[in-house]
């Protein structure tokens, strides 16, 4: 049996979720009105439905984001919405509370649990744990390695692994991030994150000296693992997450179209081996780049272990492309021309990191070549041979603002005789669809095999396109267009189903292990659940206010190894005195200890 592959692309909203569908995603995750992880991007359930209907067609599926922490009062709106979900044909929920699953089991809901990033996924402990939960799916931590990916397969086979392979970088391990909470009541586990990790700081060491002046010490490059999608494959992912539930319409559709693209050329590479999760074939108006949508730089992360360029200290805003660097500047202060190869178009949005390492920008009146000019002036501190990126492509921008993609389902047609009429089958290939007539056997005056082709091939605007008509070899009849069009409606009439993935899992846990799950309980489900295998919990952070410290993140990104000093990876002995403190403009600081045995920086409040 051939290893499916899933593309999952993000949406906002109903209108972003089609046309992710529409771009190739083979799935779709979309928040539901309340109890998702991006408070900003609930939706209607009445949406969720109108997706699902429309992601179905294609086999594509819909997953719902049910993944922040539950207080005990909120408990009977979350039983009502995973009803209304499950009526509303979501074929998954995405969980960080262990009262999600509990309430699909003890309704028996027809939804597959996915265990949302949310959960702090880890370790192969952890996965099988979850396993036993009856997670068919587990989304793992982004900062997992590929080694550590494959380890992860090896060890629990028998459990979807969905890695995100684009988008923001959250600096802490997901779930395990309570700064935002502690500083504005705004709990990250909760979908009201205050991004504290995209905010300057100033590093101090423990005499006071200022180590780094006004950076964005914290704020990581954007993810993007497009040249490394056949290692994740082969380590035993299964499912691509492209991260974006904020993010805008031109975003989804060119993220999605682009690794849309890359998943079907590895599959064309090894067809006996993959293949696609949906159905469909996309034809795009424009050529997808990555370069040309949101980004603070990329990065590939921890994929291939600790690197040093993960972190973006200058700006924690959209980069862009690069598009050459500043040949010359006229006198007058509005021109200039850019030394590279790149096209402007008018009305593009430039920008550049000046002498003090802050990030100006300008946007091009006029384009002729490389020749741009401005209206009013340029900023002062631009220079000659300073760098220029691209952050806004008016022509991308008015390329995606069309419809841009047309996704169809190639099917075959075979008609048939039968005793008392006519019988077509819509075959796509994975699914059977069939209608048929009553229709007295009229036998035809001269050939008809090219007009019922033609008839039986107008298929408009449903999903599909004909790429075969298959009749009798001695078929001989006359089949008048109007019944042609009845028996082509009836035979599709009936909207393909997505084959389920996984059955759904009964609830089995075993032990749970020793890790930060239980950490994050707000009510007396997961109390009890947790109480049931012996396993002590305290309140949430959400719940309390800590008396002294406590630690706010638990980050891989650590700068003692980003400033060139961590010795275990050939740093430089610092010559600074711990413990160091980032300090906000507003007079807050945190304590950062580094767990060096385990290779993790702690941020904690001070």
């Amino acid at each position: 049996m051939k290893r499916r592959l899933e593309l999952l692309s993000p949406a906002r909203d109903l209108a972003c979720g089609m046309a992710a569908i529409d771009h190739g995603a083979d799935a779709v995750y979309i928040g539901p009105p309340s109890f998702g992880a991006r408070a900003a991007a609930g939706n209607s359930v009445e949406d969720i439905a109108q997706l699902c209907s429309y992601a179905h067609q294609y086999d594509a599926r819909v997953y719902v984001t049910v993944n922040t922490i539950i207080f005990d009062d909120e408990l009977p709106a979350l039983r009502q919405l995973l009803r209304q979900l499950a009526e509303a044909g979501a074929d998954a929920v995405l969980f960080q509370d262990m009262a999600v699953p509990l309430i699909v089991k003890e309704e028996q809901l027809p939804l597959q649990l996915h265990a949302s990033t949310q959960t702090d996924n880890r370790t192969a402990e952890k996965v099988e744990w979850l396993r036993s939960l009856g997670a068919s799916r587990v989304v793992l931590a982004r900062e997992l390695s590929v080694e550590e990916i494959a380890d992860i397969h090896r060890r629990v086979p028998d459990v979807e692994l969905e890695v995100f392979v684009h988008g923001a970088l959250c600096v802490s391990y997901s779930g395990l991030c309570y700064a935002s909470q502690h500083c504005f009541h705004r709990s990250a586990n909760r979908g009201e994150c205050a991004q504290l990790c995209r905010m300057k700081y100033n590093l101090v060491d423990s005499d006071g000296r200022t180590l780094q002046h006004d950076r964005y010490l914290l704020s990581l490059k954007d993810l993007n693992q497009s040249q490394h999608l056949e290692e994740l494959i082969e380590a035993g992912a299964t499912s691509f997450k492209i991260e974006g539930r904020l993010k805008d319409m031109a975003y989804v559709k060119n993220t999605t179209a682009a690794y849309s693209q890359l998943l079907d050329r590895f599959i064309n590479r090894h067809p006996e081996q993959y293949e696609r999760a949906s159905l469909g074939r996309c034809r795009y108006t424009f050529t997808p780049d990555l370069r040309k949508t949101f980004n603070r730089g990329y990065t590939t992360y921890f994929l291939h272990g600790r690197q040093p360029d993960i972190y973006s200290p200058d700006t924690p805003k959209a980069m862009g492309e690069f598009v050459g660097t500043v040949k010359d500047l006229r006198p007058q202060g509005s021109e200039l021309r850019v030394a590279g190869t790149a096209s402007f178009a008018n009305g593009d949005g430039l920008c550049f990191i000046d002498a003090d390492r802050q990030l100006q920008g300008f946007r091009v009146n006029r384009a002729e070549g490389n020749r741009l000019v401005v209206a009013g002036r340029l900023p002062l501190s631009l220079r000659k041979g300073m760098s220029l990126y691209r952050n806004n492509d008016q022509q991308m921008e008015r390329l995606l603002s069309a419809k841009s993609s047309e996704r169809k389902i190639p099917v075959t047609m075979t008609l048939d005789v039968t005793p008392d009429g006519y019988q077509l089958i819509v075959d796509d290939g994975r699914h059977q669809m069939s209608g048929s007539i009553v229709c007295e056997h009229q036998l035809a005056q001269k050939p008809q095999h090219d007009n019922i082709v033609r008839e039986l091939s107008k298929l408009g605007n449903t999903p599909y396109e004909c790429i075969e008509v298959r009749l009798p070899e001695d078929f001989d009849f006359f089949i008048p267009a109007s019944r042609l069009s009845e028996l082509r409606r009836k035979s599709l009439d009936k909207p393909t189903l997505p084959d389920p993935i996984n059955p759904i899992l009964p609830i089995k846990p075993i032990l749970a292990p020793a890790d930060s799950l239980q950490l994050n309980v707000a009510n007396h489900l997961s109390r009890q659940f947790y109480e049931a295998l012996g396993v002590k919990t305290i309140p949430a952070f959400e719940l309390q206010e800590p008396q002294g410290e406590s630690v706010l993140m638990q980050c891989r990104h650590c700068l003692r190894f980003a400033l060139g000093h961590c010795v275990k990876h050939g740093g430089t002995s610092p010559n600074w005195h711990e413990p160091l403190f980032l300090t906000l403009a507003n007079g807050r600081r945190f304590r950062l200890h580094f767990d060096c045995k385990n290779c993790v920086m702690m941020v904690i409040n001070a």
